[in-house]
């Protein structure tokens, strides 16, 4: 229940792009190019000082935006910059990144060394990670979600791409009902304690019933927007 509360709080919630901040005073077009543009930058960029200059830009930007910095940190530094870390840790060895060595220790009879060209690769690889998505949270949490379609449109974005999000949007909430529903469903029917082997088969059980589910809304909405005129374009 309390990832379901994190999941619909990070991505449903429009109470940061109805406040009267610096970012929600921007036209969403505007708004959307820059960051684009300094996304990109990001990607390029090979020095960490400058990297860390631009992240802190970003933490300037969210407090003149009104947002609360615990709030921003946590949906910034949680998933993606946590598994890039993880995917950043063989490149500070010398098996992957020769070069000149800073640690060196032993695990389990194995030589580890961790090279300084290793360090600064991975810091480059994880600052730019972290830099980049804190840009697109801010960006997504200053710009009510239908405004930031409607700007893609103006990026030329395809228009099933753009009605994909905004289904995709709409179906995670519904899944999120349906999750919760279930769940409190079982625990008023069991109680607290099952059966580890019952709770598998519970759990299998509301998988299938939840695909099912899934599958069907998606047949029943596609054929009603056909029958309103639907053809790929309206």
């Amino acid at each position: 229940m309390g990832a379901l509360y994190f999941l619909k709080e990070s991505v449903f919630s429009d109470e940061y792009a109805l406040k009267k901040g610096f970012l929600q005073s921007m036209d969403p077009r505007v708004k959307t190019a820059l960051f684009l543009f300094l996304i990109i930058g990001i990607l390029f960029i090979k020095y960490i000082f400058i990297l860390f200059c631009i992240y802190i830009l970003c933490l300037t930007l969210a407090f003149l935006s009104k947002i609360n910095m615990c709030f921003f940190l946590k949906r910034t530094w949680v998933f993606i910059p946590l598994f890039a870390f993880f995917i950043a840790i063989p490149a500070l060895f010398s098996i992957v990144t020769p070069g000149e060595a800073l640690v060196i220790f032993k695990i389990a009879g194995f030589k580890l060394i961790i090279t300084r060209q290793g360090l600064s690769g991975a810091a480059l690889f994880v600052m730019r990670v972290i830099t980049s998505v804190s840009f697109v949270v801010l960006l997504s949490i200053t710009t009510r979600h239908f405004e930031l379609l409607r700007t893609l449109r103006v990026f030329k974005i395809p228009q099933v791409f753009v009605m994909t999000l905004g289904m995709c949007y709409r179906y995670i909430f519904l899944f999120v009902e349906i999750v919760e529903h279930t769940y409190l469903a079982i625990k008023s029917r069991v109680g607290v304690k099952i059966h580890y082997k019952k709770g598998r088969h519970i759990v299998a059980w509301n998988i299938a019933y939840l695909w099912a589910r899934s599958y069907q809304l998606n047949e029943d909405v596609y054929k009603a927007m056909l029958s309103r005129g639907y053809r790929g374009e309206q």
